[in-house]
């Protein structure tokens, strides 16, 4: 067996008083990256997140041709005719679902792998409708290979994507150099997770890309994406709103101030809602001149919220609301079961070993609030796990998150942030970068 490393979770007693810059987002470097190497030119992204998902999907455009320079997070990205390669996919949805599409239109086999845990998540909805646009593919899981015949036909494709939105985005973003563009039709339950779809489509409309989209709602069904150029885009990536949460969290279980500096007035990244969260649970979130500053209450109280748009703020919520004063019921979030674990039961158990009273509903959690004590704290090689363990450790001692090295999935200094944090030397007056 191999050795896993526990790392005890910092703990304080005293309000946080922070300000925390962080990392660019993994959800806009990544597709920023695809569509700079199916550009018509070359495009230079800033503030691109460095991380293992990043880092995953910036390989395996290189291993198809594409020339990519540049080691921190300002990148030059010039599109190549792309060629067969093989890809590691490791954890990361993005590079499995957002890359079959572009190995379609390479000239050569590309034969995908990734970690172990990998090889159980779902990928027959793209890989099936690839098919029926044309693509030759073998296998349904990873490991799987992309025959490759330098272009793809298109058309029309209907498929069942509530488990993931990442199958219509990865669709998407690929369809301008499809011969016929695409239709693609989603049928099937409510889509989770609609910011990321709504992300891609103006990421591709910035790229001059033509797409009809349907207007914000529920009931998404079709969009349109017309052949043509995507035109070459200079990208300047927000920071990660999601990956802020946690930071935000230590604000609000301790009744005190963190800052996060470039919050963007405008966005399509689902980690804004916190701050509707945050606010509905009793503290305070003001965004001026570009900083966020969240206020903690002297008790947080517990939620009733639908999540199922903002499905990856759960781990984040869940902590909350475990350390509230009421009770919380987390709705709408059912597709977390397929996520990088299955992030309902994952947190129920977990927060139970830790003495809380969590119960899993058919969508999602009811959480009560019960005193909490310290133990081990399983991460499942999810990154989110291991943060929202971080946020528990804040309010109760004793708390030891396995694997807490899983986080830099999408935040690589996560340990180094928080404890800058919580280091009462540096204050407000050194960022943490």
């Amino acid at each position: 067996m191999e050795h896993v490393s526990f790392w005890p979770a910092p703990y304080v007693d005293v309000p946080v008083h922070a300000t925390v810059t962080l990392p660019g987002s993994k959800s806009i470097t990544n597709r920023a990256l695809i569509l700079a190497a199916l550009a018509d030119g070359p495009s230079t992204l800033s503030g691109a997140l460095r991380s293992r998902d990043t880092n995953l999907m910036i390989a395996a455009l290189r291993a198809l041709g594409t020339t990519i320079e540049g080691d921190d997070d300002t990148l030059t990205v010039t599109p190549a005719p792309l060629q067969g390669a093989s890809v590691d996919c490791g954890l990361a949805g993005t590079v499995m679902r957002f890359l079959p599409p572009v190995a379609a239109l390479a000239a050569g086999d590309v034969a995908f792998d990734g970690d172990a845990q990998a090889r159980v998540r779902p990928l027959s909805t793209i890989l099936d409708a690839l098919r029926s646009l044309g693509a030759d593919i073998d296998g349904n899981t990873l490991p799987f290979t992309v025959h490759g015949k330098g272009a793809l036909r298109g058309g029309t494709v209907t498929i069942d994507a509530s488990g993931s939105s990442q199958f219509v985005s990865g669709l998407l973003l690929s369809a301008a150099r499809f011969d016929e563009g695409l239709i693609v039709h989603h049928d099937g339950k409510a889509l989770p997770s609609m910011p990321h779809i709504e992300m891609t489509v103006e990421m591709l409309r910035r790229a001059d890309v033509q797409v009809q989209a349907p207007e914000h709602s529920r009931l998404a069904q079709t969009w349109q994406v017309t052949p043509g150029p995507i035109r070459a885009v200079d990208w300047d990536v927000e920071p990660d709103l999601s990956n802020a949460t946690p930071f935000l969290a230590a604000a609000a279980v301790t009744g005190g101030e963190v800052k996060i500096p470039h919050w963007p007035r405008l966005t399509t990244q689902p980690g804004d809602v916190i701050r509707e969260i945050l606010v509905r649970m009793g503290a305070e979130a003001r965004v001026f001149d570009g900083v966020l500053t969240v206020h903690g209450p002297d008790r947080l109280a517990g939620i009733d919220i639908d999540l199922h748009d903002v499905g990856e703020l759960t781990p984040t919520v869940a902590a909350l609301a475990a350390l509230a004063d009421s009770p919380s019921h987390l709705r709408g979030i059912a597709h977390l079961r397929g996520h990088e674990t299955d992030r309902l039961a994952a947190l129920s158990t977990e927060i139970n070993r830790l003495g809380g009273k969590v119960t899993e509903t058919e969508d999602g959690l009811e959480i009560v609030p019960a005193e909490l004590h310290g133990g081990r704290w399983h991460s499942y090689a999810d990154h989110r796990m291991a943060t929202a363990g971080a946020i528990l450790g804040l309010r109760v001692p004793g708390i030891e998150i396995e694997d807490i090295g899983t986080t830099a999935k999408t935040l690589p200094n996560f340990v180094a942030l928080w404890e800058h944090m919580l280091d009462p030397t540096v204050s407000d007056q050194g960022a943490a970068h």
